[in-house]
């Protein structure tokens, strides 16, 4: 009796089996949930709505007159300082627009917003936006420097980068130059376990210039395609902390590696400041032995736009200092850090409708 009980015991154990097999079978696969580089990205707009809204009153009081007035115009320059677009950008920007309505090119308030949304994305097309890789021997990797102050999202940023770049097929390896904070290498170690990366990181306190070099080496024997360089956040203020940057650019371009760009990481919040990091960072990271292949900053990355403000500080930067604006970051997310759209970036900006 008991053999009969576990036969049948068995029997129906299979059945239930086979049963639940088939209905598995025939439900329909999941989809991975694992967000990727080709996730789909929020528009700007709605990440924006902070910088947006230095002019959403502005735009709208414009918008509703019958005519362009006085305030019209004491309205759209304060709203342009106030997205800290900068005094430079704003008068040259409202010159423009003051001859278009003497002219009698601009006669109603929409035609003037239209118009300014025209001209402040022509200041910002025509700049090469593109990420350097330049192809070279399989022992001489590409080297990205990345650079910045404290608390601006640089390791971030790195960890960000590595995995677009490796989800683009190419091999990536980082070097942890910050070796004054023990949480940036940490943090970095953290990317690179997640992206699948390789990682050379030193002692702490150790020489960044020595971290960055071995890491460069190692990417050399190992056929790596890049090296994705941190770089200790230092204060533009302090000239010995910006010369031992200096020596960090000096070493990179040695050896096998060729720096083919140099990441400014700004916070947007700060506004005005990044324009002063901006220029210091250039002077401390441009080659000096030999100038025409080795420049300072290549270009910036803006990090934390969409909790910002002051997203105008985009003109400043390449009106001022000729430097492209190449990422953003809008959110927490990989998918957050996006290449930078003047198109999109001035229609989120100065949303009309």
């Amino acid at each position: 009796m008991i053999y009969i009980i576990l036969i049948a015991a068995v029997l129906l154990f299979g059945a239930g089996v086979l049963l639940w097999s088939r209905r598995q079978a025939a439900k329909p696969a999941r989809q991975a949930t694992t967000p990727t580089h080709d996730a789909q990205v929020p528009a700007l707009r709605t990440r924006m709505s902070k910088a947006r809204g230095a002019f959403a009153g502005a735009l709208m009081r414009i918008s509703t007159r019958s005519g362009i007035t006085t305030e019209t115009w004491t309205e759209l320059e304060e709203a342009l300082l106030l997205a800290d677009v900068g005094v430079r950008v704003a008068d040259e920007l409202l010159a423009g627009l003051r001859a278009g309505v003497k002219a009698k090119e601009i006669v109603e308030p929409t035609q003037l917003l239209n118009a300014l949304r025209y001209e402040m994305t022509a200041r910002l097309t025509g700049a090469d936006r593109a990420l350097r890789l330049v192809p070279g021997p399989a022992d001489s990797p590409n080297v990205w420097l990345f650079v910045g102050v404290n608390g601006v999202g640089k390791t971030t940023t790195i960890g960000k980068v590595a995995a677009q770049q490796l989800s683009e097929g190419r091999s990536v390896l980082m070097a942890a130059g910050d070796t004054f904070r023990a949480a940036a290498a940490e943090q970095l170690t953290t990317w690179a376990e997640r992206s699948g990366a390789e990682i050379v990181r030193g002692n702490e306190g150790g020489d960044p210039s020595a971290v960055i070099f071995d890491a460069i080496e190692r990417a050399s024997a190992r056929h790596i395609d890049l090296v994705l360089a941190d770089t200790a956040g230092r204060l533009h203020t302090k000239s010995n902390l910006m010369d031992e940057l200096s020596k960090v650019r000096r070493v990179a371009a040695k050896g096998k590696g060729r720096v083919t760009e140099v990441l400014l990481v700004i916070d947007a919040t700060t506004g005005q400041n990044g324009l002063a990091q901006a220029r210091e960072f250039g002077a401390a990271t441009r080659g000096v032995d030999t100038p025409k292949d080795e420049t300072g900053v290549t270009g910036v990355v803006l990090t934390k736009l969409d909790g910002s403000a002051k997203g105008g500080i985009v003109f400043a930067i390449e009106t001022e200092l000729g430097l492209p604006v190449k990422l953003v970051g809008i959110g927490e997310t990989m998918a957050d850090l996006v290449p930078f759209d003047p198109v999109e970036f001035v229609d989120a900006l100065v949303q009309i409708s």
